[in-house]
């Protein structure tokens, strides 16, 4: 059996949407372009302003406590492990949750300040996004489903977060993180070399 088929297969036993890197590649974003701008929500009831970040490199993060590969990367430690680095070097990093009540991954505000501190997750905040508004925004596909905002609003990167769409936490070791090495490059002031991946993962649970 196939990779892909696999993963096909363990996403079809687990009742899950799948979006993999087979998808597409989301258009209407474009990369050195102004990202779109937003205000949004935190899970402490506090708004949010993408336009008050200006200076600052910013991460979109799509996430889904549920999905099994959002799992694979809290799980391993290492969306926590990106998290603090690039938090640590004064990057805001935004995570995102646009799963509607009753859908798989929802969260109110109290539920995903305790997901935080049971996973020891370090993002500067945790944006609740019901109505899927702000996925829809940035035509969120996947969780999870990464963007780059450059320090003056540009958005340098968008897609997955590495090159093994798998649910397997080996697989985090020898995988090339897109969002880490776009990070680096920014931070050294390169250009990033590669802006645009396709997303795998559990599909968006948008409110209908």
């Amino acid at each position: 059996m196939t990779t892909r088929r696999m993963i096909l297969a363990g996403a079809a036993i687990a009742g899950l949407a799948l979006a993999t890197v087979a998808g597409a590649v989301p258009t209407g974003l474009t990369i050195g372009a102004p990202a779109p701008d937003f205000t949004a929500t935190d899970a402490n009831g506090k708004p949010v302003a993408l336009k008050d970040l200006r200076g600052r490199t910013v991460v979109l993060e799509w996430t889904n406590d549920e999905c099994p590969f959002v799992r694979k990367h809290y799980e391993g430690k290492n969306m926590q492990a990106l998290q603090s680095k690039w938090t640590g070097r004064d990057v805001v990093w935004l995570s995102v949750i646009s799963s509607p009540p009753g859908e798989q991954g929802y969260a109110d505000g109290a539920k995903a300040n305790r997901l935080t501190a049971e996973r020891g997750a370090k993002p500067s905040a945790v944006l609740l996004d019901p109505a899927g508004d702000l996925g829809r925004l940035y035509k969120a596909q996947t969780t999870p489903h990464m963007y780059v905002i450059k320090a003056d609003g540009t958005l340098a990167y968008r897609g997955g977060i590495d090159d093994r769409p798998s649910t397997k936490i080996a697989d985090l070791t020898g995988a090339k993180n897109f969002v880490d090495a776009a990070l680096t490059e920014i931070a050294e002031g390169k250009p990033v070399s590669v802006t645009t991946a396709r997303p795998y993962g559990c599909s968006v649970k948008f409110e209908s």
